[in-house]
Formats: structure tokens, C-alpha cells, sequence
């Protein structure tokens, strides 16, 4: 039996790069090149990656609770999870079935109270000679409200965000049942060498999101149920439907405050002046009871984020992803400070600074006189 005879030719092809440095380049290629695949996708994933985001959130908020339950429950961590999860879901209900009737009468009412205060309020302008002309700022007026209408028709029931919102409730209990696995799934994306500082990074980063977030909630109790009830007490219209709203806007720091607010004057004064002058008084008393105690009180145990820097995030995040990046955008930069604090640590303690939460030395400078010396 005789074998095939095989010539091989073992001159280098004219593909085959022998050249280390062609290598190198070619190796640093490869990387820019991947970094801008990757970019192009989340520019054109943003939108699942932020539901994503959102699911997160949730979960932060169920697994804050369970941990507060069992805190004080020796319970399994399943039962602590089915006690908030019914908690939520039989809040939501009894809200909607005490209320639901009355919030979508009064959602309607509130529609046409702000239809009814532009076009006055464009007629007034349009008098004074300040605009050209009342049409014209009625159509300013009404595409300012545009964001007003959808927060009121996401309150009446929106139709459109039902998918998304099945979604983000879906992969948020998800992750609340089984936090170590996805942890550990993500742990198993990073080189093994870099996993000690990844998994305290994330660790941190949960802390600050359930801190963050249980600042958030309460502060949105407070501000809802207060503004109902001042409102209530001081006669102006629609005090049930303002404080549901008040509540849920204060989830969006600054931003929705000063929505609520524009909500809160507009149908007080279409009740009448003294409404309108009460109304105001108590926007600002809220605001300022939140803003000096109840939001630095908060901020001692979590990310204290300058006004600026989260107005900044959330007027970029709102332009480029709409209502959903408005509302994610502290959470995110919330977790974005987190890793960006880690790394100031580990660049520390590899020496290339100060040691964490330590001052740096005070530097002396002596100052040395010339002396003439002797003849």
C-alpha cells in the first residue's frame, strides 16, 4: 500500500505577518476597532440596555425591602421577597381601586384647566404687547405642556408603556430571586486577576443604589401624601390627582419638582386667587422642608451628587432617550461616581496618590535670608 506524497511549501505567505511590529498594529487595530463596534451597538441598543437598567433599578428596590424584612424577620430570603412583592402589588391595587375612578375624572379636568390657563395667559402677554400674537403663544405654551400631558396620560392609564413596564417588572423580580447568579455571571466576564476590586466596586454600587433608592421612595411618600393632604385642607382642586403626581415627579430630582409645582399653581389659580396664593405657599414649604431636611439627611448615607451636575445629566439624558433616560439618569450617574471613587482608591493604594479618606501632608515652605558675609 503506498502513501501519498505531500510537498509542502515553507516559504512564508504573502498574508502571514512575521513583522512584530505589523503585529502590534494590527493587535491595536483590532481593539479601536472593536471599541467602535461596541459603540455603535449600544447607540443602536439604547433603548433595550435602558429597560435593562430600569429592571435593575426594581430589583435594587425589591432586594432593599427583602433585606429590611429580614432585618427584623428571621425569615428565608424567598418569603422576605414574596411579602414585598405582595405588598407592591396590593399598594398599586388598592390605590387604583379606591381611586381609579376619581383620578381619571380628575386627570381629564386637569387637561382642560391647563388648556384653559395657557390661553388666558397667552391672551394677558399677547395684551401687555409682549408676544406678536395669542396664537402663537398658545402653540408655545401647549408643546410645553407636551411632557405634562404624557405624565397625565401615563397616570390615566398609558396604553403604550404597558409592554416596557411588564418588561421592567419581569427582570427586576428575576434578579431579586437570584442576585448571587447574575453576580457571579458578571464576575465571570472580568479577568480573574481584576475580580477582587470588580466585586467591591459592585458591591458599593448595589449599597448606593438601595440607599439611593430608599431615600427616593421616601421622599416621594412624603412630598404625595403631604401635598394631598395641605391641599386638601386648603380648598384647591384636584388635591388627590396633584399629590399622586407630586409624588411620582419626585423621583426626578429638581426637574420634576418644578413640574409639579407649574401643575400645583396652575390649578389653584384657576380656582380662584386665594387657591392659587395657598398653593404656592405650599409648594414652597414642601420643597423646602424636602430640600433642607429630609434630602441631606438622605444624601449623608449615599451619593451626594451636586445640583448642577444632576440638572446637567438629566437634561442630556432627557434629550438623547426621552422620559425614560430622564428618569434613570441619577440612578446612573449615581453608579458612574461609584466606579469612578473606586478607581481613585485603587490608583491610592497603588501609590499614585494619597491614602483614601486621608488628608494629604501640609507642605512647609521656609524662606531663607541672604546674609552678607563678613568683610
Amino acid at each position: 500500500m503506498s502513501k501519498d506524497q505531500v510537498s509542502i511549501v515553507q516559504e512564508p505567505g504573502p498574508n502571514e505577518m512575521r513583522d512584530p511590529v505589523m503585529r502590534a498594529e494590527l493587535r491595536r487595530a483590532t481593539v479601536w476597532f472593536g471599541l467602535a463596534i461596541a459603540a455603535a451597538l449600544i447607540v443602536l441598543l439604547i433603548q433595550p440596555l435602558l429597560l435593562i437598567f430600569a429592571g435593575l433599578v426594581v430589583a435594587s428596590m425589591l432586594d432593599g425591602g427583602t433585606r429590611l424584612i429580614r432585618r427584623y424577620l428571621p425569615i428565608p430570603r424567598g418569603f422576605a421577597l414574596l411579602i414585598v412583592v405582595l405588598l407592591v402589588i396590593a399598594f398599586i391595587g388598592g390605590v387604583f381601586y379606591l381611586t381609579g375612578v376619581e383620578i381619571a375624572a380628575q386627570a381629564e379636568q386637569l387637561r382642560q384647566t391647563l388648556e384653559a390657563q395657557a390661553a388666558r395667559l397667552s391672551g394677558w402677554l399677547s395684551e401687555l404687547g409682549v408676544m406678536p400674537g395669542a396664537a402663537d403663544l398658545k402653540g408655545l405654551a401647549q408643546q410645553a405642556l407636551g411632557s405634562v400631558g404624557r405624565v397625565t396620560s401615563f397616570i390615566g392609564g398609558a396604553i403604550g408603556a404597558i409592554g416596557s413596564f411588564f418588561l421592567v417588572m419581569v427582570i427586576g423580580l428575576f434578579v431579586a430571586m437570584e442576585p448571587r447568579i447574575y453576580e457571579r455571571g458578571l464576575q465571570w466576564m472580568v479577568p480573574m486577576q481584576s475580580r477582587d476590586q470588580f466585586a467591591i466596586t459592585l458591591a458599593r454600587m448595589g449599597r448606593t443604589m438601595r440607599i439611593l433608592l430608599a431615600g427616593r421612595l421616601l421622599g416621594m411618600l412624603f412630598e404625595g401624601v403631604l401635598t394631598w393632604i395641605l391641599l386638601s385642607i386648603a380648598g384647591v382642586p384636584m388635591a388627590l390627582l396633584l399629590g399622586i403626581l407630586t409624588g411620582i415627579l419626585a423621583f426626578i430630582p429638581n426637574i420634576g419638582a418644578f413640574v409639579s409645582g407649574v401643575l400645583m399653581v396652575s390649578v389653584g389659580f384657576s380656582a380662584g386667587v386665594e387657591p392659587g396664593l395657598w398653593a404656592i405657599a405650599i409648594y414652597f414649604g414642601v420643597q423646602t422642608f424636602d430640600g433642607y431636611v429630609l434630602l441631606p439627611l438622605v444624601a449623608k448615607h449615599t451619593v451626594d451628587m451636586p445640583p448642577a451636575l444632576t440638572v446637567s445629566s438629566q437634561i442630556l439624558m432627557s434629550t438623547l432617550f426621552g422620559f425614560l433616560g430622564l428618569a434613570l439618569a441619577d440612578p446612573l450617574v449615581a453608579m458612574i461616581k461609584v466606579a469612578l471613587e473606586r478607581k481613585s482608591e485603587q490608583a491610592a493604594e497603588a501609590g499614585f496618590g494619597p491614602e483614601p479618606d486621608s488628608d494629604p501632608p501640609p507642605k512647609t515652605i521656609r524662606s531663607r535670608r541672604s546674609r552678607a558675609k563678613p568683610a
